[in-house]
């Protein structure tokens, strides 16, 4: 049995990174709503085709990605390199997977290496569960489009409108929230604590004590 995907504690994984990632992206509309970039009104697009959808492709995103570069890649990478350069490298490919989506720039390349490479990396090394991260991410995702918000450039029907206004650096511009440098600092300031759990629990691979 592979630890990171076992059926055992399964649910409670998911629910908690589902947790984390529903807070992650609250949090972060609401302090952009704060300071004037944000506002909101009902879409009437239909209640049960916007969740069905927001659903269905928000896990099939989550897991796919995370199987991807939790799952495979990062753990990989931690067996050659070292948890650390582990997550730095996964964290820099994750953001350079999303520069085909509409509204890309360097930037939000970056910020997307920092806020979701980083923090995805640290909650794997934490849990080392691929539940969780997969739990985070979809909620992450489904949060924003039910709020209507564009996930990482991709505008889909949400429950609500999300109407931009202000600077591209509080907003994220035609990327969207991901772009946003209040969710590059919220995103990060969750990532720290994780490391610092995961260093606790024994969780990081150091560098020299990898087997050649």
């Amino acid at each position: 049995m592979v630890p990171e995907i076992a059926r055992r504690g399964a649910v409670r994984e998911a629910l908690l990174g589902g947790g984390i990632g529903l807070g992650f992206i609250l949090v972060s509309a609401l302090v952009i709503t704060a300071f004037g970039g944000y506002s909101f009104s009902w879409a009437g697009n239909g209640f049960f085709s916007v969740v069905t959808s927001a659903v269905a492709v928000s896990a099939g995103a989550a897991v796919t990605e995370e199987l991807m570069f939790r799952g495979l890649a990062l753990q990989a990478l931690e067996r050659l390199f070292g948890s650390r350069a582990a997550v730095a490298i996964t964290a820099l490919l994750f953001g350079a997977a999303h520069l085909a989506n509409p509204g890309a720039t360097a930037w939000s390349a970056l910020a997307i290496a920092l806020e979701a490479g980083a923090l995805l990396g640290a909650a794997f090394l934490w849990r080392r569960s691929i539940w969780f991260v997969a739990g985070l991410h979809f909620a992450w995702n489904a949060t924003e489009q039910l709020l209507g918000i564009p996930v990482s450039g991709n505008t889909a029907k949400g429950l609500l409108s999300a109407h931009v206004s202000g600077s591209g650096l509080l907003t994220g511009g035609s990327f969207s929230l991901e772009a946003s440098m209040v969710t590059v600092l919220i995103g990060v300031a969750l990532a720290v604590p994780m490391f610092v759990l995961a260093h606790r629990r024994g969780g990081l691979l150091p560098r020299q004590h990898v087997a050649r």
